[in-house]
């Protein structure tokens, strides 16, 4: 009698699942020293397997590009609908350290590949459109808040998206280079954007949303 086989998960089950190895393992390392074999591996798949999915590494890293962002942005709708728009500059930044635990944000992933832009022209532009999309979605955002009164009217809001950009990739940074920026840091920060955006300090007793410790963890996300 032959042994059973070895269930095999549907199509699209299999890619989500390699699509999930290649964002835990681009954001951790680098786009060159990923290789299709470890995320493979990573997956529970063979090599041959992921080339049914993903036609190259190349491929695969855009994939992930996507559902990074489609993740952050589906996230970020859901806190402002919570809190309201008038909130949405607190949002921005309690969606993105939420998700900063689970690897998988934007910045991590440009990170990756953003060396491999100065050989790479297909990478370069791809990756400048990717941020350039993420850059409009934050910018949009801000002016709903400045259209409500929430953020003063001389703020430009498209200058203020580049700073959550840059934001994002010095958080990234700082997690590469294991604690680059401590606790008394983020609250540092965070304190001096939210005295900026909304023209006042943050309150004394803040509101869950408002804390810097929320990249910590990924409650209320």
């Amino acid at each position: 009698m032959s042994a059973p086989s070895k269930l095999r998960l549907p199509a699209a089950e299999r890619r989500q699942a390699i699509l999930e190895a290649a964002l835990r393992v681009f954001s951790q390392g680098s786009y060159a020293g990923a290789t299709t074999a470890q995320i493979a591996r990573e997956a529970g798949v063979s090599e041959p397997v992921l080339y049914r999915h993903f036609a190259s590494k190349k491929e695969l890293y855009f994939a992930c590009l996507d559902e990074a962002w489609a993740r952050l942005k589906a996230a970020l709708a859901a806190v402002i609908e919570e809190v309201g728009p008038e909130l949405a500059p607190l949002a921005i930044a309690k969606t993105g350290l939420g998700l900063r635990a689970l690897r998988v944000l934007p910045p991590n992933l440009w990170l990756s590949g953003i060396v491999e832009s100065s050989e790479d022209e297909e990478i370069r532009e791809h990756v400048r459109a990717h941020m350039r999309e993420v850059h409009d979605h934050i910018a949009d955002t801000l002016r709903q808040a400045q259209a409500i009164g929430a953020v003063p009217a001389e703020r430009d809001p498209e200058a203020e998206a580049w700073i959550f950009l840059a934001g994002g990739l010095l958080v990234t940074m700082g997690d590469r280079l294991g604690g680059l920026l401590g606790h008394e840091d983020f609250t540092r920060v965070a304190t001096a954007r939210y005295t900026w955006l909304f023209g006042k300090p943050p309150p004394e007793s803040p509101p869950g949303l408002w804390h810097p410790s929320v990249g910590t963890d990924t409650t209320g996300v």
